[in-house]
């Protein structure tokens, strides 16, 4: 047995290490290391609840739209209040700019440039995949980040600014929308469109969208050569590598629920495993182990009863990250899980036959494109200028609520307790945190813990495997630790 450790990544928001025990050439154990605490509990503790609106964004600086709408969700339950349907599309839109801008960032700069590595030379594709997606060099960075700085000019006209707006309030969106701001984000959204239907998917939304079938998708694929589109050089890199076969963790995959509109939502909330219907999501079933983080030692609690206090010195720890469970489960969140959740049938048929892997994942990003952005251009067109946007209420001075949302990496959530018109806790549990989890009492590790088991590893070559893996799940570790 010997132990690689892998690490620090490169393309990664924030500091990730990952140990691995090796025997005879393969991954026998996984320890997954979030080796930075930065404490925003105890920065949020005794302040003003509203206050939370400012700080909560400054976790991280690509998804803080969702940790805003988090916290503008749990003030909202706090409050009492009901947003009107202008405040709900504004905010709908808002999160599906900053969670497409996320997935975007994720295939073209995080995940395709490891196949332009050398170690892929002489494969049938690596000319294509080297010219398109080498680091730096490659063609799909020039090309991908002007189309998406041209879409976050949504933030631009409906939050003020990205990251860190104010626009999310508990009671909806602080910036009314004129007719004139109207025509622009249609014309915005009609620009992205355009781009991913040219370059990524070399086919309209529509028809992406309209995949039900591994077979489908296979036929698909074969009817176009792989220098057709971004995503099928994707599809056929995936398959001669085998990405469906790597990457399995627990297979239980949880979802909040994302994008609601009065009693609707785009995404439905519940608990999926293959060959099951959904679960019933009860939210009374999380809570958060700190066995094995650097966290003083304490049984698993409820995050309206937790608490977040270094304990540096901690034997038995390798992580600041908390182990949240779900009914004593490690589940997996992301868009993998959002769609399985909701019925995606050519996932979940891909989910049953396979497991959760490296190809479901990435694909269950690719295909919230062609599901989120034709909802975004709905939403703007359902825009009534003149209508109300936000609604007004008053801060209890005893309350408590959670604001639970779907993050791009999957579910987010924020409990506030309010005492005395103070905070008196507000815990955090981030997607990452549910997916990079460390081990709990029990000794059951954490969902990519899982899911590096078995993988090729040791020797003299980087182990590529794990790297598709780890970036499979795509980790912001500064959310992970708060």
């Amino acid at each position: 047995m010997t132990r690689v450790v892998v690490g620090p990544f490169n393309r990664v928001e924030g500091d990730l290490e990952v140990t691995l025990d090796v025997a005879d050439g393969r991954v026998a154990a996984a320890r997954v290391n979030s080796p930075l605490f930065r404490g925003f509990e105890q920065i949020l503790g005794g302040k003003d609840p509203r206050d939370a609106l400012v700080f909560v964004p400054r976790i991280c600086g690509i998804c803080s739209v969702s940790q805003s709408a988090a916290a503008a969700a749990a003030l909202r339950e706090v409050m009492g209040l009901t947003v009107p349907a202008n405040g709900e599309r504004a905010a709908n839109v808002v999160l599906a700019a900053e969670n497409l801008a996320d997935h975007f960032t994720h295939f073209y700069l995080f995940f395709m440039p490891d196949f332009a590595r050398d170690a892929y030379r002489g494969r049938p594709w690596f000319d294509t995949a080297h010219a398109r997606f080498k680091a730096v060099e490659g063609s799909a960075a020039a090309d991908a980040l002007p189309a998406r700085a041209a879409f976050l000019q949504l933030m631009g006209v409906l939050a003020g600014k990205w990251p860190h707006t104010l626009s999310l309030q508990p009671g909806g969106s602080a910036k009314a929308v004129s007719a004139a701001e109207k025509i622009r984000l249609f014309a915005l959204l009609r620009e992205f469109r355009g781009w991913l239907e040219r370059r990524l998917f070399g086919d309209s939304l529509e028809a992406v969208a309209a995949l039900d079938s591994v077979a489908a998708l296979d036929a698909w694929a074969d009817a176009r050569a792989p220098q057709h589109s971004d995503f099928r050089l994707f599809i056929e890199i995936a398959r001669d590598l085998g990405l469906q076969r790597i990457g399995r963790a627990t297979d239980v995959f949880l979802s909040y629920g994302a994008y609601g509109e009065g009693d609707k939502a785009l995404f439905a909330r519940g608990v999926w495993r293959p060959g099951a219907e959904p679960a019933a999501f009860d939210p009374a079933l999380i809570v958060e182990d700190v066995s094995h983080a650097w966290l003083r030692a304490d049984a698993a609690r409820h995050p309206w009863q937790g608490h977040t206090w270094p304990d540096a010195d901690k034997t038995d720890a390798y992580s600041w990250c908390k182990a949240p469970r779900l009914g004593g489960e490690v589940v997996e969140c992301g868009a993998l899980a959002r769609q399985l959740v909701d019925g995606q049938p050519l996932l979940r048929e891909l989910v049953v036959r396979d497991g959760g892997s490296v190809y479901a994942r990435v694909l269950g990003r690719l295909l919230e494109f062609a599901r989120v952005l034709p909802a975004m251009e709905a939403w703007v067109r359902a825009f009534e200028p003149g209508a109300p946007f936000c609604a007004q209420g008053e801060l209890p001075d005893e309350a408590q609520g959670v604001g639970l949302v779907e993050a791009a990496r999957g579910a987010l959530g924020h409990w506030l307790v309010v005492r005395h018109g103070r905070i008196a806790n507000y815990q955090i549990i981030a997607p990452t945190t549910w997916n990079f989890s460390p081990r709990d009492a029990a000794g059951t590790p954490g969902a990519l813990e899982q899911a590096l088991v078995g993988l090729p590893a040791g020797g003299d070559e980087e182990p590529l495997a794990v790297q598709h893996v780890v970036r499979s799940f795509d980790p912001c570790m500064v959310c992970t630790v708060h």
